[in-house]
């Protein structure tokens, strides 16, 4: 019985841990009261070199079980610092202004020696990157809070950060209930439409003009999307082992508004890797960067990740991502295409509309694509047999009303006088 409870308490304790998933730490000042704190998520994609001159990216995840040796509490300022596997930190310093405060930089060491996340490293060095984070003006006695995903770009780390619960300077040793939230996180509020006055001029005569009221101009369409042509190489001196062509857009939903971007392929950064069951492509633009993860299960490959980070003209940043997905699929060794526009929900906040598409992310040979698979828009064989048939029914028709106008002639003529 004892060893029923103690697995039915295990159990408990595993579901428990499995839901808190986030990184929770508490930061102590001189006298151990609670002076910082933190609940949060974060991934990183870090791009190294590895021997033979390629490039190979690592996927970290900030785990659960990290040392806040370094954080500091001073009145002013603070500093988070998460210490965390084989010499990687993640920190990030506040300084407060008044009656708000702010996070003024992110800094992410990350030790190449380290033989599980960067295996066949060439260097063992630890490198840093600094990046600036979007957390600012933050109520004091309030926690930041964010659950939306906010992607942060550098050269060769992408820092994802989601489930985000910050209180930077904690007063009286309590963690506030109040929240400060990410614009992300806020709905867009629509304005009340207002109905124009109608102005009457000064009259220069007996009569008066009354001017119209204005007209708001409709948003104009999009054009279709440049088409990119994209490809990855295993390292400079081999042919190309990820292709894809295609136009994107995308159109998502912040709050109530509802917008679309095209993904412009002039001036984009390309990256990615090829592997023997997983490849990735990473399109870096100005206003937009897209991770795609291909897998295969050694029969057919499928898109099985996408990650979309995108900044609106106003300065907003959008951010989805679905890990479980199914799309593209074809045999291993041929390549996905469909040239008409396809539309797929990603998630029910994002929607991707692609063009010209055509991907190839595992066996090619030559630098170019093999047979393709086309998509159920293109197949025009199904187009024949339901021509054909359409033809026959319309035939069989024409008889059928031939038939019956005749026989009504020849009855008139046979009526008794």
């Amino acid at each position: 019985m004892s060893r029923y409870a103690a697995f039915v308490l295990f159990l408990a304790l595993g579901i428990e841990i499995h839901l808190a998933r986030g990184t929770e730490v508490f930061v102590k000042d001189k006298d151990d009261k609670l002076c910082l704190y933190a609940n949060l998520m974060v991934n990183f994609s870090v791009s190294y070199e590895v021997t033979g001159n390629k490039n190979e990216t690592a996927e970290i995840e900030l785990p659960s079980d990290v040392t806040n040796i370094g954080s500091k509490c001073e009145e002013t300022s603070s500093m988070l610092k998460l210490n965390f596997g084989d010499g990687h930190s993640w920190s990030v310093n506040f300084t407060m202004n008044g009656k708000v405060y702010q996070a003024d930089s992110i800094m992410f060491s990350y030790n190449l020696n380290d033989s599980i996340h960067f295996p066949n490293s060439v260097s063992n060095e630890t490198i840093s990157v600094n990046v600036k984070p979007h957390i600012t003006d933050v109520s004091m006695d309030t926690c930041y809070s964010c659950k939306s995903k906010e992607m942060i770009q550098s050269d060769f780390v992408n820092q994802t950060l989601w489930n985000v619960l910050i209180q930077a300077f904690v007063s009286n040793g309590s963690k506030s209930e109040n929240l400060t939230s990410c614009a992300a996180d806020v709905p867009a509020t629509t304005v009340a439409p207002t109905t124009p006055t109608t102005t009457t001029a000064v009259p220069v005569t007996n009569s008066t003009s009354t001017v119209p009221p204005p007209t708001t101009p409709p948003t104009p369409a999009l054009p279709t999307p440049t088409t990119g042509k994209y490809s990855i190489k295993g390292d400079e001196n081999s042919t190309a082992c990820l292709l894809a062509n295609f136009g994107l857009r995308i159109g998502f939903k912040q709050g109530d508004k509802y917008q679309e971007m095209n993904f412009d392929p002039n001036g984009t950064l390309v990256s990615g890797s090829c592997g023997v069951y997983s490849s990735e492509l990473v399109l870096v633009s100005n206003t937009m960067s897209i991770m795609l993860t291909f897998t295969n299960d050694t029969k057919k490959f499928r898109l099985h990740a996408l990650n979309v980070t995108a900044t609106t003209s106003s300065g907003a940043v959008f951010s989805e991502v679905n890990s479980n997905l199914s799309l593209w699929e074809a045999a291993v060794g041929s390549s996905y295409m469909c040239n008409k526009e396809q539309n797929y929900t990603i998630t029910n906040l994002l929607t991707i509309y692609t063009f010209d598409l055509q991907v190839q992310p595992f066996g090619v040979k030559k630098g170019g694509f093999s047979t393709a698979h086309e998509c159920s828009l293109d197949d025009t064989s199904i187009l024949i047999p339901i021509i054909v048939g359409a033809a026959l029914a319309g035939l069989i028709l024409i008889v059928v009303i031939a038939y019956v106008i005749g026989r009504r002639k020849t009855y008139v003529g046979y009526q008794t006088l």
